[in-house]
């Protein structure tokens, strides 16, 4: 039944309100009056709503109230988003349209004109907008969507509740299709102001048709289009149906034993479906079952074998469910139908001709009971009594007895007891038996060798038994000398006779004995026995001794004892001959006489005396039987244990070797009875445990052996043996090998220059071999490798390099090399010290260093020598000792292995007082050398040397030049040239300005030239009257090669003085020479220093050449190994000067650049004075105008002198 809320009343009344205000009188002034009024409007929740408003009178200003509220004349209405103004303003079109409505816009709407100066304002009737707000969900309980379990019959309770609506939903309960009219509802207010909830509750009583089925709350409201639903699905229990058991046949509850028995029980309906069970006499036989669901049914399937115990059992078939108010049955009671399961016969088949034989036969219970009947043969016979008996299971057991006279014919003829049965027509029940009748033998003989024919033991000889007749078969047993012949007793014995099975032929039968004939057989007899009747047959057996025994009149025996050995052969045939040996040796020995002896043979005994020493232990005395008719001899040894004390033996090792780090192995060969009871190894005093240390283990045998051996370990080992008779002792020697180590070598070893000096090494090795020292020289080329001129010589563990009259050549690196066969070699490093006086840097016959004498620069001078020990520099200007306490001087000295320099500093150089000669003196205690160096002004550059042709084309002319002294200023160079014959001289700027070498192009082929090379600064050039700085050329022709000079061209061309130095001359590499000084100018003046002699000199511009500087003053690198420790010495500073001294005397140095530290407050060349070179390529001396001392730099002005 649908409910109605009575949420319609204030709707009524609002309704009424509205119409009496829209009969209200409109204003008079019916321009500005309403051609369209709003009316009360219903909407639902979402939907969209439009409240018309017409104005008569366009242009009037126009709004709307909302429950008093002004919404403004902005048709947009900005407070409220969803609210906007529509229509056609100049028409009066003022409808107020509302989007997706909400429960806030159900409120009183009216529509006001503003006032005028025509009139008043005017307003519309208020009407109302009315919000309808469907209800959303609905909250059954159950839970809506679950599947709820009832039972059956029985009430249950159930409430559903709609969410808030506008007005109250009205609810209906529907159950299986079927409306519910037992429901209660309420009303109540929502969670919002006119909001409304309804709570509906119903009473259900399922019954089993609804199982499966809905129950559904239905919630419907004016706000919705259909109604929402919720539901349940009701899962409801109840019992199910009685079992039926389906049996198979018509006879209900008739079986017969054996017979596999399936019966189907079913129970149908319920919810669970059933559970079933099968009971045999009220316990349980089976609990399985399946159900079908869709049909609920429940099938269990009994299969049993059936019986005969089983007959009046009661099947029976259980179904319940979890509702069920009691268990249902369905029974049956089984009659079983079974046969006698067996038939025994008692007593004995076998019988003695002639005689009765009685027999009972009796059958199992069987159901029903059975008849018996006799059979023999094909014939049957009569029982002498039959009855039954009350048997198992309900069934009967069946007796008949039997009693007849036996027939030898009769023998082996078939006795049958027979059961049947009407219930059995097609099966027979029987039990046989084989009737023997018993009765003897009738010949019996054995056949064989003849006898008193001899055998020799060992021959295999064949004896058989032959009878006729008899039942049962013949046994024919065999007898040795009244023994019963069988098998060998113990399995371990020889098989020597070989019984054969009884055999049958016809009606003979025979059973053979075969014989390996031995001692025993001798003179034996041999009988065949069946029953009463025996035969016999006798062998003669030729035999050597059965057994060899040596007897002792002692056990314990020691070095002097006396022993008896007596050999007893115990019985042969015929007699044998006894004799004795030792290890091969015969022996003399006595005859004893002989004593009875078995197998019906001879006996012999023989002795021999012997004395024991220790070499006799283990060894074998044997005796020896010998039988000449049978041509065979037995014998049996005696080893004899003689006890002595322990006694090393000839190949006992005395010395052994081994290497240090690995394994020694001290063997031990000893001889002692009893063996050794302990080996105790002593070393230096201590005895070594027997039971192993860290590097130790005595084997078994004594043997002792070690690993990890070292050095310590050598030395003598004492073994000491013993045992019960005594002791021993032996020294064995551990010779332990191990690779040498120098121990004394003197780091350097020093000689004056001319001197002799032994190089020792002195080394730990063993062994101490004589050709294990060599010796290495160490250096960077071959020829440094060479010892010829040295003497080697070698004492025990010291060798010795022998260095007669030293030379500087002799200096450096040497290389003690010992290898004594074990590795690692062992090498040691020695350097030789060659001590000679100093030898100064000293260019002839001066030096020049330019600086500008107006006190404001500074000069440095670089003396450089060689010398062992140490040099101390001294220096003098004009003869006198330099003060050196003059702050004007600093000196700065370097020792770097042989090289040593001195850094002389001049500060604020003046004319007057330091254009001087100064002179560096080099001492040490072998000796002192000088050198002399002038200081003097900036200056125009010196003419460059050695201007010489590399090469030549018709076109061109390689030349190369050697630089000579700048003047103390940057140099660059102009070759100018002229061809003979032509008036006036070209000339080529020398690009890039530092180059050594140029290829002078733009030549005519076979012209003669005169070449001129000069260089300039900025004071001027060197003029064109030096013969050094000219050459006179003749190009080839066109038809010849290309010319080239006389001399030797190098083979490679160096192009600049800098890429020179980088790469390195090889000069640079001769080894004993040293580099030539470098300085530093001073900080307003670039200036360097040459040797002003004839020779060419060779200088460049240090301008561009910046070396990377050590981190301390005192800091030098190593860079080209051992041999060279002379060169490539560096020493912090900014600005270098470089000279070199060419076709100098043996000894002299070669090129060399060092950098030489000028202290954290030495000038250095300030930045600003390094020229682009791109920006001079094109000046040269020439273009330069005429320059007045004014217009020179100011740090370039000085004193000329």
């Amino acid at each position: 039944m649908a409910l109605r809320t009575p949420g319609r009343v204030p709707l009524l009344l609002l309704g009424l309100l509205t119409t009496g205000l829209a009969h209200l009188p409109l204003p008079a002034s019916a321009p500005r009056g309403f051609w369209a009024l709003p009316e009360n409007l219903t909407v639902v929740e979402g939907a969209t709503a439009e409240l018309r408003c017409g104005v008569s009178a366009p242009g009037s200003a126009v709004q709307w109230a909302k429950d008093g509220l002004l919404l403004g004349p902005d048709p947009r209405i900005p407070s409220f988003p969803r609210y906007r103004l529509e229509g056609d303003p100049d028409r009066g079109e003022f409808h107020l349209h509302i989007e997706a409505c909400d429960l806030s816009d159900d409120a009183e709407y009216e529509c006001q004109v503003g006032r005028s100066e025509t009139g008043p304002e005017l307003v519309s009737p208020r009407v109302i907008l009315t919000i309808l707000v469907p209800p959303k969900v609905l909250q059954l309980t159950p839970e809506a969507g679950s599947t709820v379990t009832w039972v059956a019959g029985q009430e249950y309770v159930v409430s559903c509740v709609s969410g808030d609506a506008k007005p109250a939903p009205d609810i209906t309960f529907i159950q299986s299709g079927q409306t519910i009219s037992d429901i209660s509802a309420n009303v109540n207010v929502g969670s919002q102001e006119k909001l409304f909830t309804t709570e509906a509750t119903a009473r259900v009583t399922p019954q089993s048709s609804d199982n499966g089925k809905l129950l559904v709350c239905e919630g419907s409201s004016p706000a919705l289009d259909t109604p929402i639903r919720v539901s349940v699905t009701m899962n409801v229990l109840f019992p199910p149906g009685p079992p039926v058991i389906e049996w198979p046949g018509l006879d209900e509850g008739h079986v017969r034993a054996g017979q596999s028995l399936e019966l189907l029980c079913v129970s149908r309906g319920g919810n669970p479906p059933a559970t079933l069970q099968w009971l045999k006499n009220g316990q349980p036989m089976s609990t399985a079952w399946g159900t079908e669901h869709a049909e609920a049914v429940a099938r269990s399937m009994l299969v049993m074998i059936v019986r005969p115990e089983d007959h009046g059992a009661r099947l029976s078939c259980e179904a319940h469910n979890s509702v069920s108010t009691g268990i249902q049955e369905r029974g049956v009671t089984l009659q079983v139908t079974f046969p006698p399961s067996a038939i025994t016969i008692l007593g004995s088949a076998s019988q003695s001709e002639n005689k009765n034989v009685t027999l009972s036969c009796i059958t199992k219970s069987s159901r029903p009971r059975v008849l018996l009947r006799w059979w023999l043969g094909w014939r049957q016979l009569l029982p002498t009594e039959d009855m039954v008996m009350d048997g198992l299971h309900g069934g009967h057991i069946s007796m008949s007895n039997l009693t007849f006279l036996v027939r030898r014919e009769d023998n082996g003829l078939t006795l049958t007891c027979e059961a049947f049965s009407e219930a059995f027509t097609k099966e027979t029940f029987k039990k046989s038996l084989i009737l023997n009748v018993k009765y003897p033998a009738q010949k019996l003989w054995i056949e064989g060798p003849p006898e008193g024919q001899r055998l020799r033991a060992g021959t295999r000889v064949r004896l058989v038994c032959l009878a006729i007749g008899g039942n049962p078969d013949p046994s024919l047993t065999w007898f040795k000398d009244s023994r019963a012949v069988t098998e060998p007793r113990p399995p371990q014995e020889p098989r020597r006779g070989q019984l054969g099975s009884l055999e049958k032929s016809g009606s003979t039968f025979s059973r053979e004995l075969v014989l390996i004939t031995g001692p025993s057989d001798n003179q034996a007899k041999f009988t065949c026995k069946a029953g009463q009747l025996s035969a016999s047959t006798q062998l003669v057996v030729q035999f050597p001794p059965t057994n060899v025994t040596i007897l002792a009149n002692a056990s314990a025996l020691r070095p002097g004892d006396a022993l008896n050995l007596t050999c007893v052969s115990v019985s042969s045939n015929p007699p044998v001959n006894l004799s004795w040996d030792k290890e091969g040796e015969r022996l003399e020995s006595v005859a004893i006489p002989p004593r009875s002896a078995p197998f019906k043979g001879s006996a012999a005994a023989r002795s021999v005396l012997l004395r024991m020493s220790s070499r006799d232990h283990g060894h074998r005395v044997t005796c020896r039987a010998h039988s000449t008719e049978l041509r065979e001899t037995m014998s049996a040894f005696y080893r004899l244990n003689v006890l002595y004390p322990p006694e090393f033996l000839g190949e006992q090792v005395l010395v052994v070797t081994a290497v240090e780090q690995g394994e020694a192995l001290l063997p031990v060969s000893v001889s002692a009875n009893p063996a050794p009871e302990a080996f105790n190894w002593t070393f230096r005093g201590y005895r070594l445990s027997p039971a192993g240390g860290p590097r130790h283990r005595i084997l078994s045998g004594g043997a002792l052996q070690l690993w990890n051996v070292t050095r310590a370990d050598d030395g003598l080992y004492q073994l000491h043996c013993q045992n019960s008779e005594g002791t021993a002792e032996a020294l064995v020697r551990l010779d332990v090998h191990y690779a040498p180590t120098i121990r004394v070598l003197q780091d350097p070893t020093e000689v004056n220059i001319g001197g002799s000096v032994d190089i020792v090494c002195t080394v730990d090795a063993n062994p101490i071999l004589p050709g294990m020292f060599n010796w290495e020289r160490l250096g960077e080329e071959e020829e440094d490798h060479s010892l010829d001129d040295m003497e080697k010589m070698a004492k025990g563990s010291t060798g010795r390099l022998r260095i007669h009259h030293a030379k500087l050549d002799q200096a450096g690196a040497y290389q003690c090399i010992v290898d004594n066969g074990v590795a690692p070699p062992a090498r040691g490093l020695v350097r030789l010290v060659v001590r000679f006086a100093p030898q100064v840097e000293h260019p002839t016959p001066l030096t020049k260093v330019a600086a500008a004498g107006d006190s404001t620069s500074s000069a440095t001078l670089h003396c450089r020598a060689r010398g062992v020990p140490n040099i101390v520099f001294t220096w003098t200007k004009n003869g006198v000792a330099l003060d050196l306490q003059d702050p004007r001087y600093t000196e700065h000295t370097y020792h770097q292995g042989m090289v040593h320099s001195s850094l002389l500093t001049i500060a604020n150089v003046s004319a007057a007082q330091d254009y001087a000669l100064f002179t560096c003196t080099a001492t040490n205690p072998l000796g002192s050398d000088r050198t002399n160096i002038q200081l003097v002004s900036i200056s125009r550059p010196d003419p460059p040397t050695g201007l010489k042709v590399m090469s030549m084309t018709p076109y061109s002319v390689g030349l190369e030049w050697k630089p000579g002294f700048d003047g103390g200023l940057p140099q660059r160079f102009q070759i100018r040239y002229e061809a003979l014959g032509t008036p006036g001289l070209l000339y080529m700027d020398v690009l890039p300005p530092q180059a050594t070498t140029f290829t002078l192009t733009g030549l005519q082929p076979s012209t003669r030239y005169r070449v001129w090379l000069l260089a300039s600064n900025a004071l001027g050039d060197s003029g064109l009257m030096d013969k050094g700085s000219q050459i006179s050329v003749t190009t080839p022709g066109l038809d010849q090669p290309s010319g080239e000079p006389d001399y030797q061209l190098p083979t490679e061309q160096p192009t600049s003085i800098s890429e020179k130095t980088e790469a390195g001359s090889e000069e640079d590499r001769v080894r004993n020479e040293y580099e030539d000084s470098q300085w530093t100018g001073g900080q307003d003046t670039q200036s360097s220093m040459v040797s002003t002699t004839d020779v060419e000199p060779y200088y460049h511009s240090m301008k561009d050449f910046s070396p990377q500087l050590p981190p301390t003053l005192e800091e030098v690198s190593y860079p080209r190994g051992l041999t060279h420790l002379e060169e490539d010495m560096a020493f912090p500073g900014h600005l270098y000067d470089e000279v070199e001294r060419l076709n100098a005397p043996s000894g002299a140095w070669g090129p060399l650049y060092d950098e030489v530290p000028m202290g954290l407050c030495d000038p250095c060349w300030p930045e600003e004075t390094y020229e682009d070179t791109r920006g001079i390529y094109d000046q040269v001396a020439g273009d330069f105008d005429p320059m007045e001392t004014d217009s020179l730099p100011f740090e370039l002005r000085g004193h000329l002198v």
